[in-house]
């Protein structure tokens, strides 16, 4: 089981690191004034790199393993749920990066800088709230029509 939580962990850091570094990557790369060297072809940039062999390989290992972890476990708690919501809309700012790096990869297409910051923005507002899930593993709140 621990190694499972080793796996799951390590495999989350490179996903997030991952999403992190390409919004700010897509923002470097469209804003570049002189072209020193040949442009990359199309599907050959360093953003389309780290989408398709860093990120999105290890949201799946993230993923697996999380619900190893969940399966060996077998707990079923609120925190747990808030997590995997969170974890949610983690997998729908994954799916937002994607599309931005094929918009970036667009040459006829102006650069979304604006787009890039919000998206870097609410990455690193889901990770803060997933990683104090976690650690806090917020109890039901009385009231609630579920807490009986």
């Amino acid at each position: 089981m621990l190694w499972l939580l080793a796996l799951h962990i390590i495999a989350l850091l490179f996903w997030t690191a991952g999403l992190l570094y390409l919004p700010l990557l897509l923002a470097a790369t469209g804003t570049r004034q002189v072209e020193l060297v040949k442009v990359p072809r199309r599907h050959d940039s360093v953003a389309r790199f780290v989408f398709t062999h860093i990120a999105t390989p290890a949201a799946l290992l993230a993923i697996l393993s999380g619900t190893a972890v969940f399966l060996v476990d077998r707990s079923m708690e609120y925190w747990l749920i808030l997590k995997l919501t969170a974890v949610t809309l983690l997998v729908a700012c994954h799916v937002a990066a994607g599309l931005l790096v094929l918009h970036a990869e667009d040459e006829t297409k102006q650069p979304l800088t604006n787009t890039y910051r919000l998206l870097a923005g609410v990455l690193c507002l889901l990770m803060i709230a997933i990683v104090w899930i976690v650690l806090a593993k917020p109890q039901v709140p009385e009231g609630l029509p579920w807490s009986l």
